[in-house]
């Protein structure tokens, strides 16, 4: 697993220092132009460990999840 930093340049993601084979899959986290987003050392581990997990298909599905949840009344 990586984390990579990347611009946005003619609609594509352009990786500063990261080479991805054809037809990686990647999820890309954003943030508005105004927001800031940095982590602590452990919350970059946190973040790795559960990415680890979904990796691993441990993980609820929306569907699951919803069906967890208390019904509104």
């Amino acid at each position: 697993m990586q984390i990579a930093t990347g611009t946005v340049v003619n609609g594509k993601i352009v990786l500063e220092g990261v080479s991805l084979t054809e037809g990686a899959v990647v999820t890309v986290v954003t943030r508005g132009s105004d927001e800031s987003f940095l982590l602590t050392e452990a919350q970059e581990n946190e973040l790795l460990a559960a990415m680890t997990e979904i990796e691993r298909g441990e993980y609820v599905s929306l569907e699951e999840l919803l069906q967890s949840l208390p019904a509104h009344n």
